[in-house]
């Protein structure tokens, strides 16, 4: 049951973040899943990739849409590609020891945030 209402409280808190920020599933739920949850790497990204899925983002991104804040044929293009990137990245991430995955997803968080404090 505590981990249900962790899961529960990961869910709330990312879908704020992701309705405020457009962000939460590799900023906050991948690192809560390994870090609160002990889930794998791999698992983490598994698991929020099938939780991402469709009804996800439709309230929010309707929210954008309503205030003309959506590019749809731009969301459309994004959408296409994306589609064939995860397939392809999530073979890659499948085959890395959980480790080194993990270390890599660090890093390119790190490398975002510093880029995103110089950005002017």
């Amino acid at each position: 049951m505590q981990n249900i209402i962790l899961i529960a409280f990961i869910g709330i808190a990312a879908g704020i973040m992701g309705g405020m920020f457009g962000l939460g599933g590799a900023i906050i739920i991948i690192p809560a899943l390994v870090m609160l949850l002990g889930f794998s790497q791999q698992m983490a990204q598994g698991t929020t990739l099938l939780m991402m899925v469709f009804p996800v983002g439709a309230l929010a991104a309707y929210q954008y849409y309503q205030k003309g804040f959506v590019d749809v044929k731009s969301a459309a293009i994004l959408a296409v590609f994306f589609f064939a990137g995860g397939y392809l990245g999530a073979k890659f991430a499948t085959q890395f020891p959980q480790d080194v995955l993990r270390r890599a997803f660090a890093v390119l968080m790190v490398v975002i945030a510093i880029k995103m404090w110089f950005q002017k």
